[in-house]
């Protein structure tokens, strides 16, 4: 499976709309196996998704991203998580690890009950993990 996430810098890009590099991770049993940076030079959003579907993306970890490209995305078949920050090598290690929903990788201004709206799945059941603690 292969995961994308949106950087800028070392962090998560905070817009995934505006974001100009995407960096990929291909993940077999919870392990990473490869990677590589994308650049995302379409400003179209439409373009941008079809892009993105393009490189056989399963799950995208972002910050905020509008409605239409998150709409967008999802008809694509592509698992959104958004609402999230934080530095790129600390968000993905959470995220194989089953960890991700934790308040410390939160958008500041995101509430925790509306955290898992229009997620379609993940790779671990953090929601069921999340709300068992």
């Amino acid at each position: 499976m292969k995961i994308a996430i949106p950087i800028w810098g070392d962090r998560i890009s905070p817009v995934l709309d505006s974001a100009l590099r995407l960096l990929i991770v291909e993940v077999i049993d919870h392990k990473e196996t490869s990677r590589f940076i994308y650049p995302l030079d379409e400003h179209d959003l439409t373009r941008r998704c079809l892009r993105i579907k393009e490189l056989d993306i399963h799950t995208l970890i972002c910050g905020a991203v509008s409605s239409p490209f998150q709409t967008m995305l999802q008809a694509s078949g592509i698992d959104v998580i958004q609402e999230i920050s934080g530095h790129v090598e600390d968000v993905l290690k959470a995220y194989l690890q089953g960890n991700l929903f934790c308040s410390k990788f939160m958008l500041p201004w995101c509430k925790r009950k509306n955290f898992h709206r229009g997620r379609r799945h993940g790779l671990y059941s953090q929601r069921n993990k999340e709300d068992n603690q």
